[in-house]
Formats: structure tokens, C-alpha cells, sequence
């Protein structure tokens, strides 16, 4: 514990203060970028609102296809419509009420934490995507980083802490300091350990999560968010109709993946199915069975697949075709000229 005259315990807290001042610039600029989550979401949009065309919980389901650690936790809730939409009021408000008090200084320790941990989420959710500056890798890792310094600073005299303490006549209870602003209760060398230490663990997984979604530290870049990439699972022929999955893990997340064409060719290369963009765009929705909130639908000229979505679709056969035997070929075709295969047996 620290235990000093009254003079080092002042030249301490002015320490302190200073510390405060000079992260004033990121208190206030970081803790916007939280507040304005919210602000944006329910005061200037409704986002919230399932129906709307932002609505958030479509933007959380572009996260799934290659989130790291946290993957299980976001299929789930993009399965379940009412769970997400809970789970993305209550992450909408706690972005609110983080971001707020973390520019006015109240509880600025306890804040700082509910920063890292927001960072964190965008980190290991959305630290994919990004079409040219890694956006969301770089709102990740700096958050954190900035969340784990103004832990160490505290508000300071410019913050709603300093002005509280001294308002008060008596000194706050050192559990207290640790979470709002002040003299932390830590001798100076096992401040210096746990700063160092945090600082060396922050850039350890700055560089690791920099080279897990992009390939940033060493080997080949790459950005899944540049092409659409769409995979095809369980395709299959059965009772006159042809059925598969499709799950789009990469591409633009504001941009959906437009398939115009689907084809179906034999064994002897002769097309059995061949679907154009105008007939995608007249698909009825009962061809189509989504597994989530991100929906594949049909668009004015073709399917629209957006990031994240993951469907069944059942195409009938046309007549004369539905008894074909051997292993079939399927092609789907994006807009952009991108095609993906996948081998087709007959059950």
C-alpha cells in the first residue's frame, strides 16, 4: 500500500490529475463513439425495429460467418428473433449509458471496463470486416487499448469524479477510486507491473487477431470483406425437386451477394435447370427457408443473399428432367461474374 507525507500524497494526486488531463481528448472522443451507437439507433433511426432496413439485428448477423471465439453465442441469437432483438435494446442502452458517463467522468474506472468489454465484442465478432482500413479490427483493438489506459489515468480534475471528490470533506474509500477516478490504492511498482503487462497482452492480441483476419503480421493479406464468397452445403435431387443451402460468409456487409443464375447440368452436360436473374426475381418465398434474421430473398433482378444469411431452397424440376440419374453439377452465379460449384447426387 502507499504510504507517504502529505506531500508526496499531493504531488501523487496531481500526477493523477495530470494523467486525467492529458487522456481528456480520448475520454471525450471515445466515449462518443459509444454514446452515438445509441444516439443514431433510437433518436436519430429506429433500428431497433425488426421491420426497419437497418434494423440492428440484421447488422449483428453479418458478424457470424467468421467471428472468432464468440460464434456459437451470435448463431444462437440470430436463430432466435426475440432473444436478439433483447439482447440488441439491452447492448444498445449499455453503449449509451457506457459512452456517456465515460465523456462526463462518472465512475470513469468502472466505465473504462464496460469499454474494453464493448471493444472486445467488436473485436471478436466484426474484427473481419472492413473493405479497405480494417474498420472494425482497428474500433476493436483501439477500444480496448483506450478502455485499459483510462483505467489506469481516471478522469481527473476535468471529469465528474474530480469535481464529486472535491465537493466531498472526506477522502473516498479506496474501493471506491477503483472504480470512479483518483489515487489508485497500489504501490508504484505493482502499478508500473500491471501497466507494462497490460500494455504487452493488449499488443499481443492487437497482433494476433491483426494476422488471424487479415493476415497482417506475416504470409499473404486477405479481406473477406472485398468478394462475395457464398458456400453451398447438402445440395441434393429428391421427389422432382432440387434442394440445397446456401450460407454467405464473406463480401460487403452493407451489400448483399446478387445471384443471376442458377444452373443445373447432368452427367452428360446437358442443362436440366437453368435459372436467370428475372427468374430468381420471381422465386415465391415458400421456395426459400431462412435460418436467420438476414434473409435471402428475391430482388428486382435477381436473389439477394446478404452477409450472414444462411438458407434452404427447393426448386422443382422441370418435367421430363425429374428422374435423371448420376451425380448432377450446380452452379450459382453472382452479378459480379463469381461463380461456386458443388456436386449434386440423386437420392
Amino acid at each position: 500500500m502507499i504510504s507517504k507525507t502529505n506531500m508526496q500524497r499531493d504531488q501523487i494526486v496531481q500526477q493523477y490529475d495530470l494523467a486525467g488531463l492529458f487522456t481528456l481528448a480520448h475520454r471525450l472522443v471515445v466515449g462518443w463513439t459509444y454514446f452515438s451507437a445509441f444516439w443514431r439507433r433510437l433518436v436519430l433511426e429506429n433500428k431497433p425495429d425488426p421491420e426497419s432496413a437497418g434494423y440492428i439485428g440484421e447488422k449483428f448477423n453479418h458478424f457470424l460467418p467468421n467471428a472468432l471465439g464468440i460464434k456459437p453465442m451470435i448463431e444462437y441469437m440470430v436463430s432466435n428473433p426475440e432473444v436478439l432483438w433483447w439482447a440488441m435494446v439491452i447492448f444498445t442502452i449499455v453503449e449509451g449509458v457506457v459512452g456517456l458517463l465515460f465523456m462526463l467522468g462518472y465512475m470513469t474506472r468502472l466505465m473504462s471496463v464496460g469499454v474494453f468489454g464493448l471493444a472486445m465484442g467488436i473485436l471478436l465478432g466484426a474484427g473481419w470486416i472492413g473493405t479497405t482500413c480494417l474498420d472494425e479490427w482497428q474500433i476493436g483493438v483501439l477500444g480496448v487499448a483506450g478502455g485499459f489506459v483510462m483505467f489506469l489515468s481516471g478522469g481527473g480534475k476535468v471529469s465528474l469524479d474530480g469535481y464529486l471528490s472535491g465537493k466531498s470533506n472526506s477522502s473516498p474509500a479506496p474501493w471506491r477510486q477503483w472504480l470512479s477516478s483518483g489515487v489508485l490504492d497500489i504501490s508504484l511498482r505493482s502499478l508500473k507491473r500491471i501497466a507494462v503487462t497490460g500494455a504487452v497482452a493488449i499488443l499481443g492480441l492487437t497482433l494476433f487477431t491483426n494476422q488471424y483476419f487479415h493476415g497482417g503480421v506475416w504470409g499473404t493479406l486477405h479481406n473477406k470483406s472485398v468478394k462475395p464468397k457464398i458456400e453451398i452445403a447438402d445440395a441434393r435431387l429428391a421427389d422432382g425437386l432440387l434442394e440445397f443451402e446456401i450460407f454467405r460468409v464473406e463480401g460487403v456487409d452493407v451489400y448483399g451477394s446478387f445471384l443471376i443464375g442458377i444452373d443445373l447440368i447432368d452427367p452428360s452436360g446437358n442443362a436440366v435447370l437453368s435459372l436467370k436473374g428475372d427468374d430468381m426475381a420471381a422465386l415465391s418465398f415458400d421456395a426459400i427457408s431462412n435460418a436467420y434474421v438476414a434473409k435471402v430473398k428475391p430482388g428486382a433482378h435477381s436473389l439477394v443473399v446478404p452477409l450472414g444469411a444462411r438458407a434452404f431452397i427447393s426448386l422443382p424440376l422441370p418435367e421430363g428432367n425429374a428422374r435423371v440419374s448420376g451425380t448432377h453439377h450446380l452452379t450459382l452465379t453472382d452479378i459480379s461474374g463469381a461463380t461456386w460449384t458443388a456436386e449434386v447426387p440423386q437420392l
